[in-house]
């Protein structure tokens, strides 16, 4: 397969810039992900899949959810828009009044949900594990008590945050999260070493708490010179965020309410089922963390000034252009870890209380989540882009459509399949759902390719084919050559990853993919 046209960007200067901004990111984002990694292994070897390792899972999901439904994603995703129009049109003293009335308004109201969530929190968290038995419900309640203060903490970061990235300043908000992840690291040891086994899990959820508080203070001296911000209650827009707010909070909200529905269903299964999806979760999350997520959160403000300016063709070839580099970077992703799910669970997870059959169950759950995850990390930046056409019904009424398909597939299929049934719900809902997206935002943006689209995807598929066959055929010599201690392993799965690399890069210059051409950009100086 070869091309002689070249993907569509919108100008040499700011793809440049906007692919150095992606690199950092990733860069910070990536080396998060492997801290978290790290902070994945240590639970698992400390609790492996048990049912105090159920009952946190449970705990810091609905947190989660309501975080997603009020505070730093929803709010992030309803202001940038807002402010980033007002910094367009030389309004930057409104911009900052916007800011400070959004901070006054979240302190008072989410700190009132926080109080009143830890005070109900023994009447309703046992909803959210109806199988589990009383007393791993009762730890479940006592660690969402210590963790939903978070729910305050991430929105004011999220605000921070927002503030920041509007700005182009990506570097900061890049590195927090490997702060959040080294201090819970961090608060885990020190609970290893000074607690009693059946204590321990309470020091990952102080660990999250104490996290997210170093992630808030970390940015905030980064705003000196963005104010003054004030903390005001007052703002004509303020309004205006809260009214698109209520759309975006439904739709990320819906996105974690899927996971609570997952987790309710693994419930009936076993307990160690719980764990297992979440297990499983954490690795499939990885490379859309380091990737989708990077380019998703870069191109968030380019995509809003250009609707701003009434760029709607700049819109369209932006979404295509950024779509492509997720097909790029995921499919190889998702190959690598559907052909060699076993071999990466063991490495990754099988040692303390985390044994042999806990990664044969964690092994197929990974394989069946894998097969959505390019459809998963495409969907984050056509979320966005609504968002920055200040459109969020779209994407929330296709979230909701999403939610039901996921528990009817859910109930459909982990009957017959088991635990694999569940992650596997959630990949054909992820392309159903990416389809949807795809169709309504190319009826509001000019220039959003879809046969480009189509070609990115082929092109990325077939070498990730061959990188699935490469990375599986060097792995099953040296597993047979080195055996299977821990450095064999790692020996092993690092070599197989690399082969695969290697020929994926080959893939795709033999096909033609733009996209691999289009990273030696990130070399050149910005001017």
């Amino acid at each position: 397969m070869t091309s002689g046209r070249e993907a569509p960007t919108p100008g040499r200067q700011r793809r440049s810039s906007v692919g150095r901004s992606t690199a950092v990111f990733a860069i910070w984002t990536g080396l998060s992900r492997v801290i978290g990694l790290v902070r994945e292994i240590i639970a698992a070897a400390l609790f492996g899949l048990s049912g105090q390792m159920a009952a946190f899972v449970i705990a810091f999901n609905v947190p989660n959810i309501l975080r997603s439904l009020v505070a730093d994603s929803a709010l992030s995703a309803a202001l940038i828009p807002t402010y980033t129009h007002l910094v367009e049109q030389g309004r930057e003293r409104e911009a900052n009044r916007l800011i400070g009335a959004v901070v006054g308004f979240t302190t008072m109201v989410l700190g009132a949900v926080t109080l009143l969530a830890v005070v109900t929190a023994p009447w309703v968290m046992p909803i959210f594990a109806p199988a589990l038995d009383p007393e791993t419900q009762d730890l479940t309640v006592r660690l969402s008590q210590i963790m939903f203060p978070i729910v305050l903490l991430l929105a004011l970061t999220g605000i921070v945050s927002a503030v920041l990235q509007a700005n182009g300043e990506f570097g900061a908000t890049g590195f927090v999260p490997v702060l959040w992840n080294v201090l819970i690291i961090a608060c885990m040891g020190i609970g290893a070493l000074v607690l009693p086994p059946d204590e321990r899990i309470n020091a990952y959820a102080v660990g999250i708490l104490i996290g997210t508080l170093g992630q808030l203070l970390f940015l905030l001296p980064h705003l000196r010179g963005k104010g003054p911000f004030g903390m005001h209650l007052r703002s004509p827009h303020l309004r205006r965020v809260l009214i698109l707010m209520l759309p975006v909070t439904i739709g990320l909200g819906l996105i974690n309410v899927n996971a609570a529905v997952d987790n309710v269903v693994a419930g009936f299964i076993s307990e160690a089922s719980v764990a297992a999806v979440d297990k499983a979760f954490r690795l499939y999350i990885l490379p859309q963390g380091v990737f989708s997520v990077a380019i998703s959160t870069v191109l968030f403000p380019a995509i809003a000034r250009m609707v701003a300016r009434g760029d709607n063709d700049g819109v369209g070839e932006m979404v295509t252009s950024g779509v492509r580099q997720i097909f790029f970077m995921l499919l190889p992703a998702s190959a690598f870890l559907m052909v060699l799910a076993a071999p990466v669970v063991r490495l990754v997870y099988e040692r303390g209380q985390f044994g042999p059959q806990d990664t044969v169950f964690t092994g197929e759950a990974l394989i069946t989540f894998t097969i959505g995850l390019v459809f998963n990390g495409a969907s984050l930046l056509l979320i966005r882009a609504f968002f920055s056409l200040q459109e969020p019904w779209t994407p929330t009424r296709i979230a909701a459509i999403g939610l039901v398909l996921n528990i009817v597939f859910d109930l459909l299929l982990f009957v017959p399949l088991g635990t694999p049934g569940i992650p596997l719900s959630t990949s054909i809902v992820s392309f159903i759902t990416f389809l949807m997206l795809v169709i309504e935002l190319g009826k509001r943006v000019g220039r959003l390719d879809n046969a480009w689209l189509i070609d990115g995807f082929m092109r990325c598929g077939a070498a990730a084919i061959v990188l699935g066959v490469m990375s599986w055929a060097t792995h099953r010599v040296l597993d047979d050559l080195l055996g299977r201690t821990l450095p064999a392993q790692a020996v092993s799965v690092s070599l197989a990853l690399a082969a695969g690399t290697a020929s994926y890069i080959a893939a795709v210059r033999a096909f033609g993919v733009p996209e691999l051409a289009q990273l030696a950009t990130l070399r050149r100086p910005l001017r």
